[in-house]
């Protein structure tokens, strides 16, 4: 049996959240709405749709849903060139590879961005496969992206870790029948990870790696050498 190590990106191997809310903040105030930070921050982790529909609410004019988002990500694309990997994202992918883990990604970024993002983690090496909102009727916290990323990595839930940050991540975990495991990186309350469901709640990647040995992935059932 296979074992899978499911990884969210953004906010939990890339140090990225707070550059979405800024993006997300002037693209609202370009088209007049008037959004705190503070609740951009905690949408972040949901589909673009969806956090406009968070934010903005349902009886928004959703016709204007394609703008903003163009506008968030022309402005998020700025950054491209220089988007920052949290400290030992790239040890812990290797070193999770190493012990016969199926590293495999679960992000709602299209395709350019997640380009940008590895290569910022920079750990493709140790990167099985990527399972996008782009591939599933519903992103998180719909368990659908890690059903999708659970099938790539041919491991069964009960075999299987996911890592993230936000809460989106950790119902979308619950959801799916994985151990959840969240990161205060991203700007979460440890508290919020775990009442959405997190087992275990790390400071970031260096502490997860350096508490590997206690942490949930020494309880997943044994995998199949690779």
């Amino acid at each position: 049996m296979n074992r899978a190590a499911l990884f969210d990106v953004d906010g939990t191997l890339a140090d990225t959240n707070h550059l979405h809310v800024v993006c997300w903040w002037e693209a609202l105030r370009q088209a007049g709405h008037d959004v705190s930070m503070h609740a951009i921050h905690r949408a972040i982790g949901l589909p673009g749709e969806d956090l406009l529909a968070h934010l903005l609410g349902d009886g928004r004019d959703t016709g204007e849903d394609d703008a903003l988002s163009t506008a968030h990500d022309t402005l998020y694309g700025t950054f491209f060139d220089r988007l920052p990997r949290i400290e030992a994202a790239d040890e812990l992918l290797r070193t999770l590879d190493r012990r016969g883990w199926r590293v495999v990604l679960v992000t709602s970024a299209g395709s350019e961005e997640l380009g940008a993002l590895r290569r910022a983690v920079d750990a493709d090496d140790a990167i099985n496969a990527t399972a996008s909102s782009d591939d599933v009727d519903e992103g998180k916290p719909a368990p659908d992206p890690i059903h999708h990323a659970l099938e790539l990595a041919e491991a069964p839930a009960d075999g299987a870790v996911f890592v993230g940050d936000t809460v989106w991540d950790m119902k979308a975990g619950v959801r799916a029948g994985v151990t959840s495991v969240g990161l205060l990186c991203g700007g979460i309350p440890r508290l919020d990870l775990e009442d959405a469901g997190a087992r275990a709640v790390y400071r970031d990647p260096a502490d997860l790696l350096e508490q590997l040995d206690r942490s949930p992935f020494t309880d997943a059932p044994e995998g199949t050498d690779r």
